[in-house]
C-alpha cells in the first residue's frame, strides 16, 4: 500500500509542478515564451521540422558520451540529456501560452489564467494513456524543442506582404 500511495504522491507533485515551472518561464523570460509562442501560431510545420533537427544534434552526442567506458563522460551526457530537456521546456512554455491565448479569446478570462489552464491541457493531454503517449507527447516535445530553438536564436518568422494590383504595373505596356 504504501508503494502506491508513494506512485500517487509522485504524479500528483509532478502533475502541479510542470504548470508551475512553464508559468515561471513565463513570468521570469516573457519575449523568449513570447517568441516561442509566436512561432508555433505562424509556423508549425516549421517549428516541427526545427524540433527534428534540434533533437537529432542534441540526440548524437548525448548516445555517443553514454556509449564511452569513461564515468565523466556518462555524467557529461546525462547532464546534456537533462539541459536539453530543462531549455525544451521554454518551448513548451510556448506552445501553453498558445492554448491559453486561444482559450483566453474565446472565454473571459486573464491571460494569467489562460497560461496555466493551457499548460494543464498540455500536461493531461499528455498523460491521456496511449494516445498522449505514443501520439500527443513526442509531436508536443518535437514542437517545443523547435520552438525553443527558434526563440533562442531569435528567428522570427517572416512577414508576409501582400502586393496589391493597383501597384504593379503592367507588363505589356
Amino acid at each position: 500500500m504504501a508503494d502506491i500511495s508513494a506512485i500517487f504522491f509522485i504524479l500528483l507533485i509532478i502533475g502541479v509542478a510542470f504548470p508551475a515551472m512553464l508559468t515561471t518561464w513565463w513570468l521570469l523570460f516573457p519575449s523568449v515564451v513570447t517568441r516561442a509562442q509566436t512561432r508555433i501560431e505562424k509556423t508549425p510545420w516549421g517549428t516541427f521540422w526545427m524540433g527534428i533537427t534540434v533533437v537529432i544534434a542534441v540526440t548524437i552526442p548525448i548516445i555517443i558520451l553514454l556509449a564511452l567506458p569513461f564515468g565523466p563522460a556518462k555524467f557529461g551526457g546525462w547532464i546534456l540529456l537533462a539541459v536539453s530537456l530543462a531549455l525544451s521546456s521554454i518551448g513548451s512554455a510556448g506552445i501553453a501560452a498558445h492554448l491559453g491565448a486561444r482559450l483566453a479569446s474565446q472565454s473571459n478570462i486573464s491571460t494569467l489564467s489562460g497560461f496555466v489552464r493551457g499548460s494543464v491541457i498540455l500536461e493531461l493531454a499528455a498523460f491521456f494513456p496511449l494516445l498522449g503517449w505514443f501520439f500527443i507527447w513526442p509531436i508536443m516535445l518535437i514542437m517545443a524543442f523547435g520552438a525553443t530553438g527558434f526563440a533562442l536564436l531569435n528567428w522570427m518568422p517572416r512577414e508576409k506582404t501582400q502586393i496589391s494590383s493597383a501597384t504593379t504595373s503592367p507588363s505589356h505596356a
